[in-house]
Formats: C-alpha cells, sequence, structure tokens
C-alpha cells in the first residue's frame, strides 16, 4: 500500500512516500552533507508520525532545496519537485504557520 503524503502551503496535491524517498535520493547525491543532515529526516521513508515544521525552521529547509534544486546535477523532474517543496516551506515560512508534512 502506498502512503500518500500532503505537504501543506502547496498545490494541495499528495505524493506518495515513494516519491518523496526518491526525491531524497537526489537530494543525498547533490547537497553538502551538512545540509543533507538538516532535511534527511524528512525523506527516509518513515511516514508514521505527521510532520510539524515551525516556521523559521521550514524557511531554512526550503533555501535547502532550492540550493539543491539549482544544482546543475539535479535531474529537471526532480528539481520541479524540489521547487514545488521550497515553494511551499517559503510560504510557510512568511506566513509565520506551522509547515506540515502529513
Amino acid at each position: 500500500m502506498t502512503t500518500g503524503i500532503r505537504i501543506s502551503h502547496s498545490t494541495g496535491q499528495t505524493r506518495s512516500a515513494l516519491t518523496i524517498s526518491n526525491l531524497g535520493q537526489q537530494l543525498a547525491h547533490v547537497l553538502p552533507a551538512r545540509d543533507w543532515r538538516k532535511i534527511q529526516h524528512l525523506f527516509g521513508g518513515r511516514f508514521a508520525d505527521i510532520a510539524h515544521i515551525p516556521s523559521r525552521e521550514a524557511g531554512k529547509i526550503a533555501d535547502i532545496l532550492c540550493k539543491a534544486a539549482g544544482d546543475r546535477r539535479m535531474p529537471s523532474e526532480w528539481a520541479d519537485l524540489a521547487r514545488l517543496f521550497a515553494d511551499a516551506g517559503h510560504r510557510a515560512a512568511r506566513s509565520g504557520q506551522t509547515w506540515t508534512w502529513e
């Protein structure tokens, strides 16, 4: 059974846990280790719990996702998804709201 994950402050489209995990694999290949360690908990494939990310942290995570999306080694389809997630994180940060992954 595929688990659907909804990312708040985005298009409302549900993403499969597999898609998010695969995005994580792409991120791990292009990010410096220090950045990857800051976000890897979101992409590890363990989605039993809802992630509640404070707005300040959401902005930091979004910045990391933007950095990865802009890396020339990131395949374009994964870069697009990383940008979508980054945009959602930035919206949560700007609005001062908790960013949820559920």
